[in-house]
């Protein structure tokens, strides 16, 4: 009888467990649809002011947000250094300095200087020297009174000479030492650095007294007369871009709006999957400095669009909704509406655009489009208390 009696006696628990969950998967279910809906009397209907209305058409300026910065073109940050390295004997720069084309930046100290100088004298010396050779022996050859070899070592003497010269020359002009003043005698150990643009001293690299390398950066100067905008803008966004579209710039400590256009739109990707718009200023605001992080708004044209009054729209916990209107009871005078996540497009005029979930048409259904919050405030309310 045990051995009967206890296979029928775990069989009527493990059915009645089934039965128990159902119930309680229903009951979640229930509560899950239940949720996102409040019901309201009629007096509350009232005294809450709600005003139903419906979808309408509107046509929207559509605006891509976007981040980027203020920068200048290439030819306008200047990185200057020497190709030789020696000691800063002077220099009064600071960063923030404005200085103008031509402005002494430093002046650097070196004895090879000298070298370089006195290597050029004597090598313009013996030019000369083998000059006055190489026509010697083109006068004595028309008269036949030298041999060829001879013409030809003169030649070849004077033609390395002259290509030497040319090269210390250079080299010197190079360095930055003025060569019309070593042609005349005048030779000296110093240098001047001068500022190459006009504009802002932003990066000083050197003080009085410091050994400076050959290629080291001493200076940074930026002319601001060409600001513009490098914006950067996803890659699903690139076929809504056009050059010459409005853009609105703001920097992140000011309130107004920088208005300009895109100038040009770069054809790579980075890596980040974006590319690179640039954009140039209607007006340059004195405010604006390289590389200041700013917020843009593209302005990529007009659309028609499925639209709600602004305050149709709430926002709860990070997700947009509106409350649609099912209908009221005649009977026990109840006014039942559903909330509905949505996504909230671009606003315009009071009105903003709706983009709702997949299969979802509210076409001439009754929204909330006043009284929102104190739908959801009530919806709240009830959750607690549940």
């Amino acid at each position: 009888m045990k051995n009967i009696f206890l296979p029928l006696i775990l069989l009527v628990l493990l059915s009645s467990c089934d039965v128990l969950t159902e119930t309680n998967q229903e009951q979640v279910n229930e509560n899950q649809d239940i949720s996102n809906k409040v019901i309201f009397s009629d007096t509350q209907f009232k005294n809450a002011e709600i005003v139903l209305g419906e979808l309408s058409k509107k046509t929207i300026s559509h605006t891509l947000i976007v981040n980027g910065m203020i920068d200048v073109p290439p030819q306008n940050l200047i990185s200057i250094s020497i190709p030789i390295g020696g000691f800063v004997k002077h220099t009064d720069m600071i960063q923030g300095l404005k200085v103008k084309k031509g402005d002494i930046l430093a002046v650097i100290e070196n004895p090879d200087f000298i070298q370089f100088q006195q290597e050029y004298l004597d090598t313009q010396s013996k030019l000369e020297y083998a000059q006055a050779e190489f026509q010697r022996q083109t006068e004595m050859k028309r008269e036949n009174v030298t041999s060829d070899k001879l013409v030809q070592l003169s030649t070849a003497d004077f033609k390395s000479l002259q290509t030497r010269l040319k090269a210390l020359e250079q080299h010197i002009k190079t360095i930055g030492i003025n060569i019309e003043q070593v042609k005349k005698g005048n030779i000296t150990n110093q240098i001047s650095i001068s500022a190459p643009i006009s504009g802002y001293v932003t990066t000083v690299n050197v003080n009085i007294g410091k050994h400076i390398s050959p290629a080291e950066v001493l200076f940074e100067i930026v002319n601001i007369e060409h600001l513009h905008a490098e914006l950067n803008v996803f890659e699903r966004d690139i076929p809504k871009l056009k050059v010459g579209q409005r853009v609105r710039v703001m920097l992140g400590n000011e309130t107004h709006e920088h208005e300009g256009e895109v100038f040009l739109i770069n054809h790579k990707i980075n890596a980040d999957r974006t590319v690179n718009v640039h954009v140039h200023f209607d007006a340059k605001g004195e405010e604006m400095m390289p590389k200041t992080y700013i917020k843009g708004m593209i302005e990529t044209g007009n659309q028609l669009v499925w639209a709600l009054p602004e305050q149709a729209f709430i926002l709860s916990e990070g997700k947009e909704y509106v409350f649609v209107y099912i209908g009221g009871n005649q009977q026990s005078a109840e006014h039942e509406f559903e909330m509905l996540e949505v996504k909230k497009g671009m606003s315009e005029g009071g009105f903003a655009e709706v983009i709702l979930p997949a299969n979802i048409d509210l076409q001439g259904k009754k929204l909330v489009i006043k009284g929102a919050f104190t739908i959801l405030a009530k919806m709240k309310n009830i959750e607690e208390e549940e």
